[in-house]
């Protein structure tokens, strides 16, 4: 397993927290009130500069509304992880109509067996 540094972490949380904040269409100054933090400690995240704390990223996941799996996949290399993060990234990207569907037909999936006949 490669060493993953502070800076490392720090500057991709800062990258998919920009392009989810833009995706969203709020400006820095508009999510800093929603979040309730400064705008500079803002500026700070989204450009690599500044950790951020664990209830500060949970606030913005929930603003924002994407996937924690986002933020961590490109540090995860166990393979099976990383299967479960494609899908669940396959998932998401799915209209809130077929994420419905999808979610009423997996009790049968987890129930079968293709080894009956």
């Amino acid at each position: 397993m490669k060493p993953i540094s502070k800076s490392d972490i720090d500057e991709k949380f800062g990258k998919v927290l920009r392009e989810f904040r833009i995706k969203k269409g709020l400006t820095q100054e508009q999510l800093s009130e929603k979040l309730g933090i400064s705008l500079k400690y803002i500026s700070r995240i989204e450009n690599g500069n500044n950790g951020i704390k664990t209830q500060t990223l949970i606030k913005y996941i929930n603003i924002l509304g994407f996937s924690p799996n986002i933020i961590y996949k490109d540090f995860i290399e166990n393979e099976d992880l990383k299967n479960d993060i494609e899908l669940t990234e396959m998932i998401c990207s799915l209209p809130k109509g077929k994420k419905e569907f999808l979610k009423n037909i997996l009790p049968f999936i987890e129930n079968f067996d293709p080894d009956d006949k």
